[in-house]
């Protein structure tokens, strides 16, 4: 029996093969040197003396289902950057987020902060199509990928002139996270196999990050306290979605984030 981040996979594969008919490889990277040039995500998440919130797009979750309609993604994100966000994570995969590539290429058209393509990665077409879509970062998890392709995905991004972000899960994905050349580096409180969440995973992982790269908490915030507490066990960037999609104001969240 699949776990659920092997049918997120094995999902957003079959659904970029579909893309792969309609528009060739070929056809993306002819395409390439018509997308403006992406901008440098460590400019904008570096460490520094306030944590950082990298926003979320995100309408839904195997986890939580529908959470927000979100019928304009590209006016959430200005409210983000609005209230401080120093970059956009925005859902693309279809099946169980009910994001997609319009989605992230209206968010680019509309910020002025990196953009980070959020889907399950694991083919070398899905790295250049979000090139194409305007992403400036996209996400690799570890613990979707073999090691070498890891290592070639993460090249190709760079080569790009994309960033990455490396999620790991576990003591072992950072390491080989590490060994692949993170600059950015991502510790998920929740499991991707199952779903389960552990708010401390990440405090327990932080002093093996190396100095210099860029240290991000994901999931488990529902408010500043959250923050504060990925904040004190060492992170650089925080990584807030359901908390901030679900509330009245997001702009007004992500500045009692920003102050916590």
């Amino acid at each position: 029996m699949q776990n659920v981040l092997e049918t997120l996979v094995a999902g957003a594969l079959e659904d970029a093969a579909a893309r792969r008919v309609d528009r060739p490889l070929s056809d993306l990277e002819r395409d390439l040197d018509r997308v403006a040039s992406p901008l440098d995500a460590l400019d904008f998440l570096a460490p520094g003396d306030r944590v950082k919130v990298l926003a979320e797009v995100k309408r839904a979750s195997p986890s939580r289902g529908s959470m927000a309609p979100i019928a304009d993604p590209a006016g959430l994100a200005a409210e983000y950057e609005r209230g401080g966000a120093s970059a956009i994570s925005v859902l693309t995969e279809g099946r169980k987020f009910l994001g997609s590539l319009a989605d992230l290429e209206a968010v680019k058209a509309r910020v002025s902060v990196p953009v980070l393509r959020k889907d399950f990665i694991a083919d070398p077409y899905q790295v250049v199509e979000a090139r194409v879509s305007g992403a400036d970062v996209v996400l690799l998890i570890v613990a979707a990928l073999e090691q070498q392709q890891l290592v070639e995905l993460h090249e190709l991004a760079e080569q790009l002139g994309m960033r990455v972000l490396v999620e790991a899960h576990s003591g072992e994905e950072l390491s080989r996270g590490i060994d692949a050349g993170a600059r950015i580096l991502g510790v998920n409180a929740r499991d991707l196999t199952d779903f389960s969440l552990d708010r401390d995973l990440f405090g327990s992982l932080a002093d093996r990050i190396p100095d210099g790269v860029v240290r991000v908490a994901e999931s488990a915030v529902t408010g500043p306290a959250d923050v504060a507490h990925y904040r004190a066990a060492g992170a650089d960037v925080v990584l807030v979605g359901e908390a901030l999609v679900t509330g009245a104001d997001p702009a007004a969240a992500l500045a009692s984030f920003l102050d916590a």
